[in-house]
């Protein structure tokens, strides 16, 4: 049993490890490829988003590797039940 809690331990440090290292180049050069919006971010916002690069960086790396230049649209209820009200109405989202 302890075999496995330690290959566990030594893989989630292993994927932290390279979490880590890709996200010291992700939030100097990527951050701003793949959210515009992002690429003005300060060092204290950089600072900030390391821990969740490290958690999601095959995700972050995917997009990034992808060549995405805008965050993806959120698909869910809510949005798809608002474009529809708002294209019965014809007013393209105006108030």
């Amino acid at each position: 049993m302890m075999d496995l809690v330690n290959l566990l331990l030594i893989g989630f440090g292993i994927y932290l490890g390279l979490g880590l290292i890709f996200a010291l180049f992700f939030v100097t050069k990527g951050v701003g490829k793949i959210d515009p919006t992002a690429k003005a971010g300060t060092i204290s916002f950089r600072l900030l988003i390391i821990p969740g690069t490290m958690a999601f960086w095959p995700l972050l790396a995917k997009r990034w590797w992808q060549g995405m230049n805008e965050p993806p649209e959120e698909k869910n209820p809510h949005r798809v039940a608002a474009c529809m009200y708002h294209a019965q109405r014809g007013d393209g989202g105006k108030k």
